[in-house]
């Protein structure tokens, strides 16, 4: 029998079944009809959408009606800065900023350094707040608008944040937080107090504002738990439930098991990451190949759990007509699994190369992001 699979904010282990998750956490499946009414604004499906990986949802209909009525809504995502990002970490950001692009909204995006200095091993807070600027200039780098983008760390927005959080922590109580999360007597008292925090960005439009704005937060299914508290408390305090739109996790390099992981680098490509680094990663990666050439020519190979073409799906075959084709040379065995990941490479490394220049951009870029109390 397979092991149970694991989602927590924290924590994603084993091969997680999608739609059990959707049953488990109650949320609404992205159909091909909502697919179609976000189409009709944006004139264009993100390959995401198209390709199921943004799967899940909780009140977009709502968001598309109260847009069509010519209530523009606002987009919060975040991060919480335990490591240097990878490419799983930036699938979040690439979708947000491209709804920022069609739809003109403003953008709020919370870099938890708290959230990670209380449930990580940092010695000091001061250095998760490091790794929070380092991880800004990627998330700048994803192509988001200065002009309607706010990026802020908790513990140098406080001021603007904890009013705000003190009302949520008074109607969350500590049994909620437990059969939401799990907690028990060995957390400490800032991981019990984080959901407060982390529910505050959705109201932030509607108190800059001074009245109620829609939003809409892009976010891994991982984080959901936050925000179905946050939505349970939300109209109590004078604004709309929060809506969401869930992606799936992105797989690591080595199986289709396991989320791409910061605390194994071998599964993960990060942004960082020098072409020579990276290429070795996508050598040793887990593909869905036959044991022998002759046999993968005769039987064709297994596209459906390799991780190489996981990363064509998610990222390097943004045309479909190529994806298609990467597909269809796998199964009919004309495609052997070294080329395969040598293509790969190539479209990392270039990708890598156009990312890091971005990147050196951003640094003089940040003031224009960042806010502070």
């Amino acid at each position: 029998m397979p092991e149970e699979f694991v989602v927590t904010p924290w924590e994603v282990r084993g091969k997680v079944d999608y739609d059990r998750l959707i049953e488990q956490f109650g949320t609404q499946r992205i159909d091909a009809k909502l697919s179609e009414r976000i189409r009709k604004h944006t004139g264009e499906l993100h390959p995401l959408l198209k390709r199921g990986l943004y799967f899940s949802h909780r009140d977009l209909p709502w968001i598309l009606d109260e847009y069509e009525k010519g209530n523009p809504f606002s987009l919060y995502t975040g991060r919480g800065p335990s490591s240097a990002m990878h490419l799983g970490h930036m699938i979040p950001f690439y979708f947000t900023a491209w709804l920022q692009k069609h739809f003109k909204a403003n953008v709020w995006i919370q870099m938890t350094d708290d959230e990670k200095f209380w449930f990580r091993d940092f010695d000091t807070l001061e250095e998760a707040t490091r790794v929070g600027y380092d991880n800004i200039l990627d998330i700048i780098a994803a192509g988001f608008d200065p002009n309607r983008t706010r990026i802020f760390l908790d513990t140098e927005y406080i001021r603007k944040l904890y009013p705000i959080a003190v009302q949520i922590a008074k109607r969350i109580t500590f049994s909620t937080a437990r059969a939401v999360f799990g907690f028990d007597a060995s957390n400490n008292l800032g991981q019990i107090f984080y959901t407060a925090l982390q529910s505050v960005p959705c109201f932030l439009e509607s108190i800059e504002q001074g009245r109620n704005v829609p939003c809409l937060i892009p976010c891994g299914i991982d984080q959901d738990p936050h925000f179905r508290i946050t939505r349970d408390l939300a109209e109590s305090l004078g604004f709309s439930k929060p809506a969401l739109i869930h992606n799936k996790m992105m797989p690591g390099l080595k199986g289709l098991d396991s989320k791409m992981s910061s605390s194994a680098p071998d599964t993960a490509i990060f942004m960082t990451d020098s072409p020579e680094v990276a290429i070795v990663k996508i050598r040793n990666a887990f593909t869905g190949g036959r044991a022998t050439e002759e046999e993968q020519r005769r039987l064709g190979a297994n596209p459906d759990i390799c991780s190489i073409f996981a990363y064509y799906t998610y990222l390097f075959a943004p045309e479909d007509r190529y994806w298609g084709d990467v597909e269809t040379t796998c199964r009919g065995g004309q495609r052997m699994c070294g080329d395969c990941k040598m293509e790969l490479a190539n479209h990392v490394v270039r990708f890598l190369e156009e990312h890091k220049t971005r990147r050196e951009r951003a640094r003089d870029q940040i003031e224009k992001f960042v806010v502070r109390d």
